[in-house]
């Protein structure tokens, strides 16, 4: 695979700190025009809690299954758009109803938005009459922290857990230190140290890195529902997954951990391309089946 992502990816998918929020959004923007929506699946657009959020549905979904979907972007960038071609595989791999949420993005809307923007959105699921056996929660990078994070908020809030959770190469501490920050920049390349600290701040601006619900690697993992852990070897943020997976694990909670060898940051994306990226999305739909079905 290393060979092949090299080629694919080269320099233009590595978010570059030194260039504007505006600059960045539409890099990523253009990035994942490369991955477009699988054939047969269908949109719609809705409003999820107040929040602006798109249904996908393949044939094969299930009506009373429903997996939200929580995009990457480092807090600062990511859309919609951006992972139609991940989203789209993922409702036709999981027989679910995929709703994926277009949260509230910094720095124009620091921490805790995108964890409220979340939380409303599950809210609203719940709201709708969905059973919370039946409903996934999942994201990548970013997006794969915050979906550990909405874990913590609805625990804390009394609210019911999902079925099951899959963060995917998840950004699970904002921090850093003794971790990505001393990470070879050269490793991954998609993500890297610089960018990563620049995110941090944008979302955070001043508040507390080691805040559960922005880092959630710190905070008490007891209560959790099954998770499955996806991350690359070639990651910067490889030490997020394994550390939340022990932090888990040390909690009760049921954690699957799976290191794809060779692969970067969120493989998942290049799934017309890549057959490991379409594996890592069928287990994903496997999991998801096996903790909400009957």
């Amino acid at each position: 695979m290393k060979t092949f992502v090299a080629a694919l990816y080269g320099e233009q998918a590595k978010a570059q700190p030194d260039r504007s929020i505006a600059d960045i959004r539409d890099e990523y923007e253009e990035y994942g025009r490369m991955f477009p929506i699988a054939k047969g699946v269908t949109t719609t657009d809705t409003m999820a809690g107040g929040v602006p959020a798109q249904w996908l549905t393949a044939g094969t979904a299930r009506e009373n299954r429903v997996l939200l979907y929580l995009h990457g972007g480092g807090y600062v960038s990511g859309s919609l758009s951006t992972h139609i071609g991940l989203t789209s595989r993922l409702t036709g791999a999981a027989k679910a109803k995929v709703l994926a949420l277009d949260y509230r993005l910094a720095p124009e809307h620091p921490f805790p938005a995108a964890v409220e923007d979340a939380l409303a959105a599950y809210r609203w699921l719940l709201d709708k009459g969905y059973d919370a056996g039946r409903l996934a929660v999942s994201g990548d990078s970013a997006g794969g922290g915050l979906t550990v994070a909405l874990l913590l908020a609805l625990r804390d809030e009394g609210l019911p857990q999902p079925a099951c959770a899959i963060p995917i190469s998840p950004w699970t501490d904002l921090d850093g230190s003794g971790a990505w920050r001393d990470a070879d920049p050269a490793g991954d390349p998609i993500c890297d140290a610089a960018a990563l600290s620049r995110f941090a701040a944008d979302y955070m601006q001043g508040g507390d890195l080691h805040d559960p619900l922005a880092s959630p690697v710190f905070g008490d993992l007891s209560g959790l529902p099954p998770l499955l852990i996806q991350v690359g070897s070639m990651e910067v943020l490889l030490s997020d997954a394994t550390r939340l997976a022990d932090r888990a694990t040390a909690a009760g909670v049921d954690t699957t951990l799976e290191i794809e060898d060779g692969a970067p940051h969120v493989w998942h994306h290049a799934v017309p391309l890549l057959p490991e990226a379409m594996a890592a999305i069928d287990r994903i739909g496997a999991f998801v089946q096996q903790h909400s079905d009957d």
